[in-house]
């Protein structure tokens, strides 16, 4: 237990170790920008004043935009989907399979619950212990169920999911901003410093530099933020571009798409002057999100949204008792 305990710390430390290094990298472009480019290379004022003015902002969104991205706690189910006490009692204490499936089906009766494993079943955690919402995933890494997981991103040390996604393809968005400013007003400056036009040695290895590493940064996250642009325009994540989520009738990689519109404001939000900006203004809570048809919402067991609403106001106990032979299956 102590064994286990230490590994676990060692893995929280050095998952900081990415994001150390891209602080460095950040800071180092700063300086070599602002001071080695503006401040020693640059002659005219005009032109240091605007290349540091339109630096600065687009600075200020992109460190915002990551800041928001690392720190932003992924979000949890309800305690809803969580087992009580009681039922967590009754559960444990059960032998009998059937019993046990029982217990977690009168659970899942008042969730809005619509998605089902491979083979079928009710997703449920057994980590955790609660049924997953649709599009909740597990983080073995953060070892909790995130809601609306996408993925698992070393490079922020945090689970990229419905609390901070828009933050990260934000920051995807200011990061591509920033390598291509760069690009763009150092490169009149790269070929001074080949050619031997200018000659300061110190400043020609930070603007030789800066430009090879905004190029080559450029070059990936162009990659990365297209994919999830595509993402976005198709209502998956990662993890649903890998593997489809299951709807009663089956599998069906299609099943969130809403339309690009629609898509679109389920991550920006509605109010479009928020669109650019690191504050949240997703639509919902992360717990239930619109379907393709009506049809793949109708699920015998489940109740639907409105009703978990109203059971999470009166906090009543009772739900719909109807049978059904859907099976249960644990996962982690």
């Amino acid at each position: 237990m102590a064994l286990s305990r230490g590994l676990r710390c060692c893995q929280r430390v050095f998952g900081w170790l990415p994001v150390l290094i891209i602080a460095l990298v950040v800071l180092w472009s700063y300086y070599a920008y602002v001071v080695e480019l503006c401040l020693v290379t640059l002659t005219s004022s005009v032109e240091k004043v605007a290349y540091l003015t339109i630096f600065h902002v687009i600075f200020v969104f992109f460190i915002w935009t990551y800041w928001k991205s690392v720190f932003t706690p992924p979000q949890q189910p309800d305690k809803k989907f969580h087992m009580s006490y009681a039922d967590k009692e009754r559960y444990e204490n059960e032998e009998r399979p059937e019993a046990q499936r029982q217990i977690l089906m009168e659970m899942a009766r008042r969730l809005p619950v619509y998605t089902r494993t491979g083979n079928g079943a009710v997703r449920f955690c057994d980590r955790c212990q609660l049924i997953k919402p649709d599009r909740c995933h597990h983080c073995s890494v953060c070892a909790m169920c995130v809601l609306k997981m996408d993925h698992h991103c070393p490079w922020v040390n945090n689970c990229i999911g419905f609390s901070n996604y828009k933050f990260f393809l934000l920051f995807l968005a200011y990061s591509l901003l920033y390598c291509v400013y760069i690009t763009a007003t150092v490169f009149k400056y790269f070929i001074k410093f080949w050619t031997g036009e200018l000659t300061n040695g110190r400043s020609k290895f930070h603007v030789l530099f800066l430009l090879f590493v905004a190029v080559m940064f450029f070059v990936s996250l162009l990659f990365l933020f297209g994919y999830h642009c595509w993402l976005v325009s198709q209502n998956r994540s990662t993890l649903e571009a890998f593997s489809a989520p299951v709807f009663q009738n089956g599998p069906d990689k299609h099943g969130f798409n809403l339309g690009f519109v629609k898509n679109l404001q389920q991550v920006f939000g509605e109010e479009k002057s928020l669109w650019l900006l690191p504050v949240a203004s997703s639509q919902g809570d992360g717990h239930f999100f619109r379907m393709r048809t009506l049809s793949e919402a109708r699920n015998p067991l489940l109740m639907n949204e409105e009703q978990w609403e109203e059971d999470g106001l009166e906090d009543n106990s009772h739900g719909c008792h109807q049978g059904s032979s859907l099976a249960v299956e644990m996962e982690t």
